[in-house]
Parts: structure tokens; C-alpha cells; sequence
């Protein structure tokens, strides 16, 4: 597995040593026969593309991949690599746009003039993107039969230092940031993954999550090719209408490794029937990754709990700690070991201490997240950059190979600063005692006995549905339906109630709405929200102007409007709640025997937006 250059090396040697082993095994979403891609063909594929990718002077440019799931985008990732072009993936469009804005927003961003994606799709995007003031941009049907020469001769001699991928974060749509992956960075995490995850050729990887996610490209796509083995991969929408897809997948097609946000977990839970339980067979699936949100201990104990008889061993559960920026796991649990939970002394973790609560006393149960391992982790103290000592909790700083080296089209950071206004990452950061290098991750947790226990976050970012959203881009996006929303403030957080739920603040002028359409325009946020950022939006308030809190410079304080909406001190104008949050804040008014789901308040004057 070693003396790799460049992640092209392994593709072509995997193709040479088994042509004819299934690289992707693709179930499509309408449950007809699989579609499969043998790395002979693959490698086929990929030459003829990057012929024409040469032609087009696509060497050291970027070049995105919008394609939906399935073999055509390992086709363009592999023709991208064989041509020393630079890949970005980015999802592709939905049938009403969706998403739309989160591509044009990475082309504008990286610069990209080309894009590639199927036959299928090509002339529906170039004309949505010509309507966007992107018409020089080609779209290119990669899938479509060319009259040109086949490729021939040797992919172009790369280094290991030279661009592989640029992979923008999965939440941000109005700032879109790039991660830069060299393919030594990319062959440093397949190698920490191996050692990490204890994998071989033998085991089979795969699970629903799309291919511009960092686990489901990097854990699962890229990691089975490295071992030279099969992923089996769902379309995301699989999994959105009927999570048992998941489950039914990894035991009809022997999956052993594969994994997904916390909250799969969870929702496969709540969603799988007994009936549906009682046909599952999870009893080849060793290791079931957990990562890329903060990991509840409930949530891993009810899935081990439910899916027990299905012969799902509890020490399968793999929680871990990564980013897109370093690796999609920078430590995880031993595998076959079962995971530890500890309870803290809530007191004391406020504070900033690990701390074994004592009988009786208020606690907080966190998941050791694993040793770290593939990279140096440091804890520190944001403000002055001193390593802290076991116990204390401070910010996660990392170094290694596997580090990415900054963001596309950003100046460098300067070392040792963390800008919270935007939440840009440090990708050089510098102790205290002056040794540097160091990627700040925004987030804060401690090591306690070599373990790594994740306690929160430094950057305001948001966690929902296997997501990472930066609150800005979501509280922007509602004021382009009114103008009673357009001169208006909102605060998005999160609330833990039955699970993480959304809740979107936003304030209204008064004097320019009509009472009676506030539930319509509540309800377009919701659709607004879930069609641009995939998440759902069900719990709304609409409040009246001064009500988010902010400070003396007028930023939002969504801390301080969070707090006010869980001690009810948030007088909505219209509201919309899930039951879970509504019982957590607007319990039943027992004078009147009825709650207040959703209570429209007659506004002074009755005009339309």
C-alpha cells in the first residue's frame, strides 16, 4: 500500500492488478438492478476522458463534477485525476433548482469555467447557468460519446504536493470556502484511515452519503479504492424516504465498514418498523462510523439497543472526531471495542474542566470520540495559544500530512488569529512556545487518559442532518421573500428537544404585513430553507422588530436570543413549533386548557408585502 506518489497511481494500479473487481456497486433510488463499475472500465473511462479534458486545457484548472450518484461521477473524479486537472465536486441541481445557488456560488468562488456532469442534465444546467450570468461556463456531457482519438500514452507526471481535489464545505452558500486536498494529503488520510479503521481488501465499504460530502468521498469512495475493493453506494434520497434502504443494503450486500451523522442513527430508530427490523441481517457490519456531528451517547446506546436482534453488535459502533480540512476521522474508537461514555460534572465542564460528576449531582454525558491518531492534537487556549494540560478544555488544533494546506482562493490567514466573524479556518497557527503548523478546527473538547472528548464549538456553525451550516448564510436567505422580511434581523440555532431541531428567529415589520399571511409566509421560509440547505426548517417565530438580541455593533447575539426562547421570553407574532420544541418552551396554558402552537397577533396596519 505504500510508495504511492499521487492517488492516479493507485487508481491505475489497482486497474492493472484486477481489472475485472468491482470498484462501485450503485443501488439506484427506483430499487432496479445495480449498476457496477469494474476498475478495468474505470480506468478505461478515466483515459478517454482525460484526453479530452487535455484538449480543453483543463491541466492545473479547476473542474466541477455535477453529477448525480451513481458510476459517472467516479468516471469524472478518476478522468480528472489522470488529466492533472483539479476536481470539485458539487451536488447537482434539483428539478426545481434546488441547490442552484450553491453551485453557481462555488464556480463564481473557484473561479471554474468548465463543468462536467451527463448527458442527461447538461442542457437543463447550461441554460440555468447562462440565466445566472454564467453563460461562458461549458458544460460538458462526460458520458457522451466523443469523435475523438482515445486517450493513449501516461497520465501527465504529477507530484504528490499538486492539487487532487478542492472540497467545499457541505453548508455554506452565500460564502462559499474550498478546502485544498494535495494527493499527498489524500494518500495520508487513506493511510491513517487503514491503520485507524484496521481495513483490507477483504472488507466492503459503502453507505447512502453523497459524493461532495468528506465521508461519504473520502471514508467510503476513495477508501475503497485504495484497498482496491467494492463500495456500495445508495443515492442519499434512498435514505431520505425510507432509511431501512440503509440497513436492508449492508446486509444484502455484505457492507463491513460504512457510516453516517449521528443523526442516521436516530432517525433509523424512530423510522424502521419491527416488520422492517425483523428482515434486517447487521451481523457482518463491524464497524459503523459515527462522525461529523456531535455524537449523543442516547443515540448510540437505542441504536445498539433496537437493532440488536438483528445481530448488530454494540462494539460495531465506531464513534470518531474529523473534518473536512484534515480527515473525516482524526481519532476514532478501537474497532471491536465498545465506546466509552463518562458523565462530567456539569459544573465543572461549564467551566472549562473535565471532572467525574459525583452521586447526585448535575452531570453531562460525552462519548470518548477515540485516541488520535495519523496526526499531532493539541489542546489550547484560544486566547493566548498555551497548550493546556489533560482535563482542561480548550480548542483542537492539528497537524499532520493529512492537513489540508488552506482554502481556495483566500489569502493565508495570518498564524495565530481566528477570525470569528466568518469563521475561517487557521491553517497555520502557532503555539505559544512557537512550534507551528497547526489547523485550528473551531471546535473545543479535551483529552482526559488519551481519549478525545468533543465539548462544543468556538465557530458559530450549525449541525443538522448530516450538515454543517454556517447561521449567516441561513439567516440571509428568507429576506429576499418580502420586504417585510428584507429590513429585518433573524438568529438560527439549534435546540436539543426530542433531537436537534432548527429554529429560525426572524423579525418583521409590522407596519407592512397582513396578519392573515403569516402562516403563508412562514411556510414559504420552511420550503425556502429545505430546498437551499436540505434541512428542515419547521419551527418558526416571527417577532416584531427589536426582538433578536444583538450587540452594541449590531451583530446578532444568537446566544443570548437562543437563551430567551427557551425561558419563553420570546413574543412571537406568528410561530410555528414541532411538539418536542413546543413542549420545551410553550408548555400547556393551563388556564386556558389549550397550548399555543401557532398564535398569530393582529399587527396596526393590514397591508401586503
Amino acid at each position: 500500500m505504500t510508495g504511492f506518489t499521487t492517488f492516479t497511481e493507485v487508481l491505475r494500479e489497482r486497474a492493472a492488478a484486477h481489472p475485472g473487481r468491482e470498484a462501485l456497486v450503485f443501488l439506484p433510488a427506483s430499487g432496479g438492478a445495480p449498476e457496477r463499475l469494474d476498475y478495468g472500465t474505470l480506468d478505461a473511462a478515466a483515459r478517454d476522458l482525460a484526453h479530452r479534458l487535455r484538449a480543453l486545457g483543463a491541466p492545473g484548472r479547476p473542474v466541477l463534477l455535477a453529477h448525480p450518484p451513481g458510476p459517472d461521477f467516479l468516471k469524472a473524479l478518476a478522468g480528472c485525476f489522470y488529466a492533472g486537472a483539479v476536481a470539485v465536486p458539487v451536488p447537482l441541481p434539483g428539478p426545481r433548482g434546488e441547490r442552484l445557488h450553491r453551485l453557481t456560488g462555488v464556480l463564481r468562488d473557484s473561479g471554474a469555467r468548465l463543468v462536467l456532469t451527463d448527458e442527461e442534465h447538461a442542457p437543463k444546467l447550461s441554460l440555468r447557468l447562462a440565466m445566472a450570468g454564467l453563460g461562458d461556463t461549458v458544460c460538458l456531457a462526460a458520458d457522451r460519446p466523443e469523435a475523438t482519438a482515445p486517450g493513449d500514452g501516461e497520465p501527465p507526471a504529477r507530484s504528490g504536493g499538486d492539487l487532487a481535489l478542492v472540497q467545499y464545505t457541505s453548508g455554506s452558500t452565500t460564502r462559499p470556502r474550498g478546502v485544498l486536498l494535495s494527493h499527498r494529503n489524500l494518500l495520508a488520510q487513506q493511510s491513517t484511515l487503514q491503520n485507524m479503521l484496521r481495513s483490507t481488501p477483504v472488507d466492503r465499504l459503502g453507505g447512502w452519503l453523497p459524493h461532495f460530502h468528506d465521508l461519504g468521498l473520502i471514508a467510503h469512495l476513495l477508501h475503497a479504492l485504495w484497498l482496491g475493493t467494492r463500495c456500495v453506494q445508495l443515492p442519499p434520497e434512498s435514505f431520505r424516504k425510507s432509511p431501512v434502504r440503509w440497513l436492508e443494503a449492508i446486509g444484502e450486500h455484505g457492507i463491513t465498514i460504512g457510516g453516517a451523522p449521528h443523526f442516521a442513527y436516530e432517525r433509523c430508530v424512530e423510522a424502521v418498523t419491527e416488520e422492517q427490523a425483523a428482515g434486517l441481517d447487521l451481523s457482518g457490519w463491524r464497524l459503523a462510523l459515527d462522525g461529523g456531528e456531535p455524537v449523543r451517547p442516547a443515540g448510540l446506546a437505542a441504536f445498539a439497543r433496537r437493532f440488536a436482534p438483528a445481530g448488530f453488535r454494540a462494539e460495531a459502533l465506531c464513534p470518531g472526531y474529523g473534518l473536512a480540512a484534515a480527515a473525516p476521522a482524526v481519532s476514532c474508537g478501537r474497532p471491536g471495542l465498545p465506546h466509552a461514555v463518562r458523565d462530567f460534572d456539569a459544573a465543572r465542564l461549564t467551566a472549562g474542566e473535565l471532572r467525574p460528576a459525583a452521586p447526585g449531582a448535575a452531570s453531562r454525558a460525552l462519548v470518548a470520540l477515540g485516541r488520535p491518531a495519523g496526526c499531532e492534537l493539541r489542546i489550547v487556549d484560544p486566547a493566548d495559544g498555551s497548550e493546556l494540560a489533560p482535563g482542561r478544555v480548550g480548542e483542537i488544533w492539528v497537524r499532520g500530512e493529512g492537513v489540508a494546506r488552506g482554502h481556495w482562493n483566500r489569502s493565508p490567514d495570518t498564524p495565530g488569529t481566528f477570525d470569528t466573524r466568518d469563521g475561517a479556518d487557521t491553517f497555520d497557527a502557532t503555539l505559544d512556545s512557537g512550534e507551528g503548523g497547526y489547523l485550528r478546527t473551531g471546535d473545543l473538547g479535551a483529552l482526559e487518559a488519551g481519549q478525545l472528548y468533543v465539548t462544543g464549538r468556538l465557530k458559530d456553525l450549525l449541525f443538522l442532518e448530516g450538515r454543517t451550516i454556517h447561521p449567516a448564510d441561513l439567516e440571509a436567505a428568507p429576506r429576499e421573500l418580502s420586504p417585510a422580511l428584507g429590513t429585518g434581523v433573524g438568529a438560527a440555532f439549534t435546540v436539543e428537544a426530542d433531537r436537534p431541531r432548527l429554529v429560525l428567529v426572524h423579525e418583521i415589520r409590522a407596519d407592512r404585513t397582513d396578519p392573515g399571511r403569516l402562516p403563508a409566509l412562514a411556510a414559504r421560509i420552511r420550503l425556502l430553507i429545505a430546498e437551499e440547505f436540505e434541512v428542515p426548517a419547521e419551527n418558526i417565530l416571527l417577532v416584531a422588530p427589536g426582538t433578536v438580541s444583538r450587540t452594541a455593533g449590531g451583530k446578532v447575539r444568537r446566544d443570548r436570543t437562543r437563551a430567551c426562547f427557551l425561558t419563553g421570553e420570546t413574543e412571537s407574532l406568528y410561530e410555528t413549533l414541532t411538539p418536542d420544541v413546543r413542549a420545551l418552551v410553550r408548555p400547556e396554558h393551563t388556564a386556558l386548557g389549550h397550548d399555543l402552537l401557532q398564535r398569530p397577533v393582529l399587527a396596526e396596519a393590514d397591508l401586503a408585502w
